[in-house]
């Protein structure tokens, strides 16, 4: 392919998914079709079709991209095998990108979501190393209810105070990977 039609398939992708985005903020995604998209990007089916076989996938897509977007916030963490549970970090990048975080949680892939690293070190002296998979579901879940609420309430607090609470609820003990 050439660089135009790459730049072309580029740019149908970004308004296919925009679109999406914007849909899934007043329907359900069994409630969006395919046409739906098309109509509103004004692109034929065959373009959707070329990227995406499916409203499903293209919903996997978009958590693949939040996923490595985050994952990318704490690289140097993961690549020295370190936790520095900085949240700030996270809550600034839900700031700057509430639409995105919204529709992920809308998805329901809050649910799928794992935390890659744990701080053992912290969780043997805290909890005496018991347990652990109860506290990690536990921070977890809590963790994305206080981000369900704070995004419900259209950020308003600052980041820093998001990491406030957090800190003061968790005391630091899980890592956010």
């Amino acid at each position: 392919m050439n660089i135009k039609n790459n730049r072309r398939r580029r740019e149908s992708i970004e308004r296919i998914e925009k679109v999406f985005i914007e849909l899934l903020q007043t329907k359900e995604l069994h409630e969006i079709s395919v046409s739906d998209i098309c109509k509103r990007c004004e692109l034929n089916r065959s373009t959707f079709y070329a990227n995406y076989s499916d409203i499903y996938e293209l919903a996997d897509k978009l958590r693949e991209a939040l996923e490595k977007e985050v994952n990318l916030l704490y690289e140097a963490e993961t690549t020295q095998k370190f936790n520095s549970n900085d949240y700030l970090r996270l809550f600034r990048h839900i700031k700057e990108n509430q639409l995105f975080y919204r529709t992920y949680f809308k998805l329901g892939y809050d649910d799928q979501f794992k935390l890659k690293y744990y701080d053992v070190h912290q969780a043997k002296q805290d909890f005496d190393n018991r347990h652990i998979e109860y506290h990690i579901e536990f921070f977890r879940s809590g963790f994305n209810a206080i981000v369900k609420k704070w995004l419900a309430g259209g950020c308003k607090e600052t980041p820093e105070e998001m990491d406030e609470i957090i800190r003061s609820e968790y005391q630091g003990r899980v890592s956010l990977q």
